[in-house]
């Protein structure tokens, strides 16, 4: 994410929510592309914790760590680690998707 005026808050940090969405939006496009096409999935919660101040443009990566099954619901955990321009973190969270098999 390029740090620019849209994503800035008050003191000329990127907002904590454009990081919130960040992450969240690269765990979506890797549950999607990771969870079995018979099954569906949603984000059912986030857990975070901002690290540093956000001052650079922004890399999220994201993981399923370890892989599940895929036989049954579940909850699935996806970790998310943002860093800065310099690699220095600035944010991790864990982001929930509730995986289950479409009827």
């Amino acid at each position: 994410m390029r740090k620019r005026r849209k994503v800035k808050n008050h003191i000329g940090t990127v907002h904590a929510i454009a990081i919130c969405n960040l992450a969240e939006i690269g765990a979506g496009t890797m549950t999607d592309a990771t969870v079995p096409s018979h099954f569906r999935w949603i984000p059912k919660g986030m857990t975070v914790e901002y690290v540093a101040k956000a001052q650079t443009d922004l890399e999220a990566v994201v993981k399923i760590d370890p892989l599940p099954s895929f036989e049954d619901a579940a909850d699935v955990p996806v970790k998310a680690e943002v860093t800065d321009s310099n690699d220095q973190v600035v944010f991790r969270a864990i982001i929930t998707m509730w995986v289950t098999p479409k009827r």
